[in-house]
């Protein structure tokens, strides 16, 4: 394990501890490829780097060997297409192991990696081929989304190559051909083709649940800020195999599938499916003696509705959840069939995780914990004022002191969007949260989302968990609806769960419910029954877009 050579000390025994003397040694010229992926190839060549399955009984164990050697040979194929340091090039390839090969072989060379959803449009590809200037697609042989990125084509100047990874047609590179075919030993740039520490590793388009979405770049120092989220966070074992939810399109693929797992020695787990079916994810986990999860409160929600004493989950030690905050009779429900405690976490695309639940603390269901070794965080109110215990506000960074290791760079190519979130040393997140006498951090809502009422300031998470406790709610969205005397009202917008119809005592019933599970004066005036929520292509419900149908 390579991940003593990073930190000043490993092992802690309390949090303020954690807290005052965890340190990360960031040396020059940092490459996760050649100095995680490459290192422990050469130390423990057969040590597991991943297990990998379909849905269609297809299995894969490869090792960090063999993860250098298909890297190399990748890497020597994207060179001779011509890729080079500082190029674009987009990865749509879903949970499919050619991402991992694809995405160490463009650290080797230098280039910028973009994960991308295969759920983009046409129209998202070529925003995505413009605004980044996009020089290469690799993409999974899925006809839908080679057809729109042929669709993008003539509309983005910047593309020049299209790479699918198993199969040929005409105006595509085969990448598996392209593999086969390149030496297995790559040649390190050196001189100005070589990486630095500074230069952009990563982009991110985010989700975009208002205006068009933002690039968020990483340097390449980035992976070693996931040595928190993964080993005192997600509490991965060295040797261990860890499982967290995500395609390779997002962030938490970042988070949970390579990075900080790779660094502190255990191997990671990629299950790729088409359709996420809770008891295939049980199956997984006991199959193939998953130690360590992750994923959002919605798959923990289904995750429990199935029979879990039908399955062995032993092996597992450790689970963790984020993405949104966890609704406290889920943590009570998996708590009582599992012995473990889900321990929250907090972040965004822009960072590692910032806040979390770590070994050392009891954790309070629905608190996302307290902040991680390295951020200096706050909450403050609209003059920037840092708030009392119990009084909500924005969740801010301080940077001018120290820039926690893994925080991101900027937006790619708008200063001024940068300048607009973070300036003079100061990070504001748009989240808002408040903080108990214990120093717990307690989620409350996007700002934008704040519903105030009468005087007062509802988030809507808290009316949402509310709700989701009653049988009849599968699926809920709150926002604010204009109201005369008022200001605004609560409004609360609900999927229905199997065998309930919708009806004005079903919607007497649901008030009646958060009346009793919350404050009073926090129930919803107006409750509307859909089939679904509107949602972005990462899953995020569009709360912007309830909101603007209720004006």
């Amino acid at each position: 394990m390579v991940l003593e050579k990073y930190l000043k000390k490993t092992e802690f025994q309390s949090y303020e501890e954690f807290r005052s003397e965890f340190e990360i040694r960031v040396p020059e010229n940092f490459n996760f490829a050649r100095d995680i992926v490459d290192e422990t190839a050469a130390r423990t060549p057969g040590k597991t780097a991943m297990v990998w399955c379909d849905d269609k009984g297809n299995q894969e164990v490869f090792t960090f060997s063999q993860m250098k050697y298909y890297s190399d040979k990748v890497a020597n194929f994207f060179r001779s297409a011509g890729i080079r340091k500082g190029d674009p090039v987009m990865l749509i390839l879903k949970r499919h192991y050619t991402f991992w090969f694809c995405s160490l072989a463009l650290n080797k060379i230098g280039a910028v990696t973009i994960p991308a959803t295969h759920l983009l449009s046409a129209k998202d590809i070529i925003y995505r081929n413009n605004a980044a200037g996009i020089k290469m697609i690799v993409c999974v042989t899925d006809h839908l989304v080679m057809q729109h990125i042929e669709e993008s084509e003539s509309k983005s100047p910047s593309l020049k190559y299209k790479v699918l990874i198993d199969a040929d047609k005409e105006g595509w590179m085969n990448l598996t051909k392209g593999m086969e075919e390149s030496p297995d030993v790559f040649n390190e740039p050196i001189g100005d083709e070589a990486t630095a520490n500074n230069d952009i590793m990563l982009l991110y388009f985010t989700s975009g649940t208002t205006g068009m979405p933002k690039m968020v770049t990483h340097d390449f120092t980035y992976p070693l800020g996931h040595i928190v989220t993964a080993k005192y966070w997600q509490n991965v074992q060295d040797n261990g195999l860890h499982f967290t939810i995500a395609d390779t399109g997002w962030a938490k693929s970042a988070w949970g599938k390579i990075y900080g797992q790779w660094i502190s020695g255990s191997a990671v787990m990629t299950y790729d499916y088409d359709r996420f079916i809770p008891k295939d994810i049980l199956g997984i986990i006991e199959k193939y003696r998953v130690t360590t999860f992750c994923a959002p409160p919605t798959i923990y929600r289904f995750l429990i509705k199935e029979d879990l004493t039908n399955y062995d989950l032993s092996a597992l030690k450790n689970c963790v959840v984020a993405g949104e905050p966890l609704n406290p009779e889920v943590f009570r429900y998996f708590y009582e069939k599992t012995g473990l405690r889900l321990m929250e976490g907090y972040g965004q695309t822009e960072c590692t995780v910032a806040i979390a639940t770590y070994p050392w603390m009891e954790p309070k269901p629905g608190s996302m914990g307290k902040p991680t070794p390295g951020y200096d965080i706050d909450i403050v109110d609209e003059a920037g004022n840092t708030c009392e215990i119990g009084n909500e506000g924005e969740i801010v960074i301080y940077t001018d002191r120290r820039k926690p290791v893994g925080m991101f760079k900027g937006y790619y190519r708008d200063d001024e969007l940068t300048k607009n979130v973070w300036s003079d040393g100061v990070y504001r997140t748009g989240d808002m949260a408040w903080y108990d006498e214990d120093g717990y951090f307690w989620f409350v809502g996007r700002a934008d989302d704040i519903i105030k009422s009468s005087g007062y300031r509802i988030g809507p998470f808290e009316v949402e968990s509310a709700l989701i406790e009653h049988p009849a709610v599968l699926e809920c969205a709150v926002t604010a609806v204009p109201d005369p005397d008022r200001g605004q009202i609560v409004k609360a917008t609900v999927v229905l769960s199997k065998n309930y119809n919708p009806s004005e005592e079903l919607a007497k019933e649901l008030q009646e419910h958060v009346k009793k599970v919350t404050a009073p004066y926090k129930y919803p005036r107006i409750i509307e029954f859909v089939t679904e929520l509107p949602k972005t292509i990462s899953g995020k419900i569009r709360r912007v877009q309830i909101r603007e149908e209720n004006n």
